[in-house]
């Protein structure tokens, strides 16, 4: 007889983790619950989830008005085809999203996830064109740094991202933009902005004719190390941009649903774009879904007498009824539980805890928006893997803290759920972790004591 195999060697023997040079990486942490914003490990021990698990928990781990919306509709209605077929959760959820989202944002198109949204988002703007038999127009702008997914499209306009090197030869043209982020105390912003723009006008003055649409993360580059840009800068891109014809794509994976303070970044902006793609908190993090929402004008461009103008485009699991459930009860918690009011709160704390932080001599370029905040040890543009930042990594999880440094870049990300006075222990354990682990001289982290 077989004797029974722990979770940790299952894993070992059978599993492939994303992101995760498994010859080097240490062993994966085995987590059996979660409850608001905490994860437990087999032996009991708590971990403050800090990055809301990759971005997407909102309202707290394991919630039980998500889970009861979810159980209860699984009990009436799994998931039924979405082609030729319709059903009340996604009707519903269609209507709370285009209610919720500036007009004229209102016509939703159901997927997986945050890399098949952006993939929608790229064939529609491009198929737009080819329907109003403007077919010069197969090139994409993006920004340097950008990450959209790692579909064949996301990746393409993602390209400078280095996650997709090996498949350079494979992806679409596309122009890249400079991304002039900027943080707390940065004083040389105006001019970095304006070299910018200067070259989005050579772009636009050069191919701006030949250019299907724009994607942009909307004031935050999440991937690159959480770079935030200026909403005036953005509203300047975009006014040109559409000076030409060009469409614009906001790529809201990861900012939508509050992350930035209010429900969506475009709001910050103040200009609504012409797609825009959600994923991540839609279910509350419960469930993988995606939508793409379009403009009524997008639309209308697939429609005709014939099915080659129609958008030839789905997913099995599209507009699945379990996620559909589970999206409306975590819009729902939005108004019930206070969520904006909430998210006010932790930017606070936010930006105490950083104005102290940033004396930290091995810290700079501290930068908040919203429930995110970001700041940088030593070297901002260290490879993904970077040593200095997964010696942090590890030491908050010895703490009881999960982070996932973006090369040298520490983010929080946490739940809503988490109280002001939750993210002001964890800021003081952070500090000591960085006290004693990465003093001014550089040298090699010694354990913290934790």
């Amino acid at each position: 007889m077989n004797p029974v195999k722990s979770v940790a060697e299952l894993d070992h023997a059978h599993v492939w983790h994303p992101f995760t040079q498994a010859h080097t990486a240490p062993a994966p942490l085995p987590i059996v619950r979660g409850a608001g914003a905490y994860l437990y490990d087999e032996q009991g021990k708590a971990y403050c989830d800090l990055i809301s698990s990759w971005w997407v928990n909102l309202h707290g781990h394991a919630h039980p008005a998500i889970a009861e919306a979810i159980a209860a509709q699984a009990r009436t209605l799994e998931h039924v085809l979405f082609a030729g077929f319709t059903h009340a959760p996604a009707a519903e959820l269609a209507q709370a999203l285009t209610a919720a989202l500036p007009a004229p944002l209102e016509r939703v198109f159901f997927s997986d996830n945050g890399s098949t949204a952006t993939e929608i988002a790229l064939k529609m703007s491009y198929q737009y064109w080819y329907n109003r038999s403007e077919k010069q127009r197969t090139l994409f702008l993006a920004f340097d740094g950008a990450y959209h997914g790692d579909t064949f499209g996301a990746m393409a306009a993602g390209r400078t991202s280095s996650f997709f090197n090996p498949f350079q030869p494979f992806l679409f043209e596309t122009r890249t933009l400079p991304w002039p982020h900027t943080w707390i105390g940065d004083h040389d912003i105006e001019t970095r902005e304006a070299q910018a723009l200067l070259t989005l006008d050579t772009v636009l003055q050069q191919d701006g004719h030949r250019i299907a649409a724009l994607i942009v993360e909307p004031l935050i580059q999440g991937a690159s190390g959480m770079r935030c840009v200026r909403p005036q800068f953005m509203r300047a891109v975009i006014e040109r941009v559409r000076a030409m014809n060009i469409l614009v794509i906001f790529d809201e994976v990861m900012t939508g649903f509050g992350r930035t303070g209010k429900m969506f970044a475009c709001e910050h902006i103040g200009i609504t774009p012409d797609l825009i793609c959600l994923s991540k908190g839609l279910t509350g993090g419960f469930l993988p879904m995606a939508v793409t929402v379009a403009t009524d004008a997008i639309y209308q461009a697939f429609l005709g007498e014939h099915f080659s103008s129609a958008f030839a485009h789905g997913h099995s699991y599209t507009a699945n009824p379990l996620g559909c459930a589970a999206a409306l009860a975590s819009l729902h918690l939005f108004n019930e539980e206070g969520s904006l009011q909430k998210i006010a709160a932790l930017e606070h704390v936010h930006r105490d805890a950083l104005q102290k932080l940033a004396q930290h001599p091995r810290v700079n370029c501290p930068r908040v928006l919203g429930s995110i905040a970001a700041f940088n040890l030593d070297a901002a543009h260290a490879p993904y893997d970077a040593s200095l930042g997964r010696q942090v990594q590890q030491h908050c999880l010895d703490a009881g803290l999960i982070v996932r440094p973006l090369g040298n870049t520490v983010y929080l990300l946490p739940p809503y759920c988490l109280t002001p006075e939750q993210l002001q222990d964890t800021y003081d354990t952070l500090t000591k972790i960085l006290d004693r682990c990465l003093d001014s001289k550089g040298s090699t982290p010694v354990s913290t004591g934790f």
